[in-house]
């Protein structure tokens, strides 16, 4: 398969640019192993470096000699021998079992091992066939001599992938980044930060990156919960950043725990956890362990400063249910607020229901869009663009963030309050829907967490500043603020528009036995409290 790029060492060209970009602004971060690896793999030979790359940006850390066949580089043998030299690679690797039986074919193992009387296995069964003969660790050539192939280990992948952690701030985005920007595919927001904007202010918080990563990767590669707490840290962050991604592996693992039956150790780490769930869970742990005024005073104490909208409204079940537990004496349950209610009987034609029911519900001059999110949540991007990308301190500190590194972080309003002020300031007057129609052409395209682009065509777009009002688009963008992590979701499921009447409503489709959501039914109770045109549909299928 040829490269879709006109410069065939475009990838080499992009491992360099994190090289330097990451001496620039972390040297100081570097330790001795790194700075020299940035300083030598400059002066290596093209071809070699080239071959290194290819290897470092592709999964796993074994490669088939044969496979790592690049026009741009020529032989992968003769480029291999500089990395070997330094022990960036080794020609070749002890393997196990397991490990062979990855790299070869069906074929190849059956021709190295097996009669041929095996060959209507699968692999997996070949593999259990000839476990007795795939003990121990040897070199390709020992395991299959007549095998004419080589095989290079990759060892210098953990310092590679400690390189793309200082570059990103993350371990989710990965080298495909310059290519999907460099073919136009991605597109981003191009905001000036300052040398001194980075993900990391210190080495220590690399390394408690990392090893949160590997207790992450443990749990969901099936390990028990008690063997990753075991490697957590039990003293909290001094970095707020970091103590948020302890506090949700640590509010998973209660959850585990829970399942598992073992309740003590839930509320054990519940109970020491600051991360949002975490006191709700606890509550609901006291509960089931038979504690009722241990778990009403917690609740009590969460009722009086909920730290979401979402714990107060689980807050509202569980205390009735508490107090009658405790006093034998039937509490007032919570009742949903009242709202408009639709309910269809549709022939079932293979669609979504929810698009049935565009289908039956949308009028030539009152149109139905299946819009779920995105178009709310595109307006307020395409409204507040300026306040997303402010180059605020450790916000952005490379060129492919889609959205501020701390988007999801209790204080993101917070430190915007005052351009989100200004933003939504201009709902005041008829010069929001112009704001809104430049900022959907000068931006047309760029990657933003909250424009769904290929949702928002020009007649939706139209449609939707004609008849949403902008007292409600305000109210709308208000609550959104209030917990952008939380209140992204669970807006209604469709829209529709008079523009003759210049109005619209909000329509939440339910089908057979479906339910509403949490974030939907607060959402709606939203909508209800404030005036906001919202409807549940609610959906059988005729016969």
């Amino acid at each position: 398969m040829r490269d879709p790029l006109p410069n065939p060492f475009y990838y080499l060209d992009n491992f360099q640019q994190v090289l330097d970009w990451v001496s620039r602004r972390h040297g100081d971060l570097l330790d001795a192993t790194e700075r020299t690896f940035i300083e030598t793999f400059g002066s290596l030979p093209q071809a070699s470096r080239a071959l290194l790359v290819r290897m470092v940006m592709r999964k796993g850390e074994l490669f088939r000699a044969s496979k790592l066949t690049y026009q741009e580089i020529g032989c992968p043998h003769a480029a291999a021998e500089p990395l070997a030299a330094l022990g960036w690679i080794e020609t070749a690797p002890l393997l196990s079992g397991t490990q062979l039986f990855a790299l070869l074919n069906k074929a190849e193992l059956l021709g190295a091992f097996a009669p041929s009387g095996l060959s209507g296995l699968r692999k997996a069964e070949l593999f259990e066939r000839l476990a007795d003969r795939l003990t121990g660790e040897r070199p390709l050539a020992d395991w299959c001599p007549a095998l004419a192939e080589r095989v290079f280990g990759l060892r210098i992948g953990d310092c590679c992938e400690r390189l793309r952690l200082m570059f990103f701030g993350n371990l989710r985005q990965d080298w495909s980044e310059f290519v999907l920007a460099d073919l136009g595919i991605h597109r981003y927001e191009q905001v000036e930060f300052s040398a001194a904007s980075r993900a990391f202010a210190c080495r220590a918080d690399i390394d408690a990156y990392l090893q949160l990563q590997r207790c992450r990767d443990a749990f969901d590669g099936g390990a028990a919960a008690a063997e990753v707490l075991a490697c957590i840290p039990r003293e909290a962050f001094a970095n707020p950043w970091l103590e948020s991604r302890r506090g949700k592996l640590l509010l998973r693992l209660g959850l585990q725990f829970e399942r598992d039956g073992e309740l003590g150790e839930a509320l054990r780490v519940h109970a020491g956890n600051r991360y949002a769930g975490a006191r709700e869970r606890a509550i609901r742990v006291l509960e089931r362990c038979g504690q009722l005024q241990a778990a009403l005073e917690l609740a009590d104490q969460a009722a009086a400063a909920p730290e979401s909208e979402h714990e107060a409204q689980q807050l509202q079940r569980i205390v009735p249910r508490l107090r009658r537990g405790l006093s034998g004496i039937p509490q007032p349950r919570p009742r949903d607020g009242a709202v408009e209610r639709l309910d269809l009987e549709l022939p079932y034609c293979g669609l979504r229901v929810e698009q049935a029911v565009c289908e039956h519900l949308g009028l030539a001059d009152a149109p139905v869009h299946y819009v779920e999110n995105a178009l709310l949540g595109s307006l307020f991007g395409l409204l507040c663009w300026d306040a997303l990308f402010a180059p605020l301190p450790g916000a952005f500190f490379h060129p492919f963030h889609w959205a501020p590194a701390d988007l999801d972080r209790p204080d993101f309003q917070q430190r915007r309050a005052g351009l989100f002020q200004q933003c939504l300031a201009r709902l005041d007057s008829d010069d929001y829907r112009e704001w809104i129609r430049r900022t959907y052409r000068a931006k047309a395209g760029i990657h933003c967490a909250f424009v769904a682009w290929g949702l928002l065509a020009e007649e939706l777009l139209e449609q939707a500043l004609a008849c949403i009002p902008a007292r409600d688009l305000k109210l709308i963008f208000q609550r959104i603020l209030g917990d952008v992590r939380t209140n992204r979701s669970g807006l209604p499921d469709l829209v529709q528009f008079w523009p003759a009447e210049r109005r619209y409503r909000m329509i939440e489709v339910k089908g057979p036995g479906d339910r509403l959501q949490d974030n939907q039914k607060r959402w709606i109770e939203y909508a209800g409290q404030h005036g906001l045109p919202i409807s549940v549909c609610h959906v059988r299928w005729a016969g």
